[in-house]
């Protein structure tokens, strides 16, 4: 068993694609996957094995999805989003078994190059914002801001991370009109209302 080429993107053997689905050009999907009807998976994206996404999923480009990860209905991965191995996204805050609540799915929006770690939990209703870090095994229950680092249960604020990936300085670098400068790449920020915005 291997991938096979489905027109320009490949699919393992194993997985499922069903066939109203749009997939991008370079796409990966790989072992015991099952991409559900009226989803979109940009180009050049990554699913692992046992990665369910859908009904009604939309995925950029270059998106990462590993193992063990399932994108339910309400649930937006923009482009560069990495989601690491048994990450767990919801979409119904009260569920139960016997009650059906999918006129009751809140959306989740992941924006573009934020990094979610294993094991996360992602709690419907909430934006996590662009470039942000989400640690390993982090429960999160409200909006995460752009370039932020959260860990823990509940998720809290830990500091800042460049788009690269770096960390920012320390807790302590808080204050409003405060400058980062990333060690790494050199990339500027600046504070401002307690968001942190790039410079330059």
């Amino acid at each position: 068993m291997g991938l096979k080429e489905a027109s320009l993107f490949t699919v393992h053997d194993t997985a499922v694609v069903d066939s109203d689905v749009s997939v991008g050009v370079g796409t990966n999907i790989w072992h015991f996957s099952h991409i559900l009807h009226h989803t979109t998976i940009g180009s050049g994206c990554s699913l692992g094995q046992n990665v369910m996404v859908g009904p009604h999923v939309s995925v950029g480009n270059n998106v990462k999805i590993q193992n063990n990860v399932s994108v339910y209905e309400g649930v937006t991965l923009e482009d560069d989003v990495f989601c690491g191995p048994s990450v767990v996204f919801t979409n119904v805050i009260n569920p139960r078994s016997f009650v059906n609540r999918k006129q009751e799915f809140k959306k989740t929006l992941v924006k573009k190059g934020a990094s979610i770690g294993a094991n996360a939990t992602i709690v419907c209703g909430v934006v996590v914002g662009e470039y942000a870090f989400i640690g390993a095994g982090a429960v999160v229950t409200r909006d995460v801001p752009d370039y932020a680092l959260v860990v823990g249960n509940p998720a809290r604020f830990l500091g800042w991370v460049c788009a690269c990936g770096e960390r920012l300085g320390g807790r302590k670098l808080v204050l409003e009109g405060f400058s980062l400068v990333c060690k790494s790449c050199k990339q500027h920020y600046r504070l401002v209302s307690e968001r942190l915005e790039v410079v330059g």
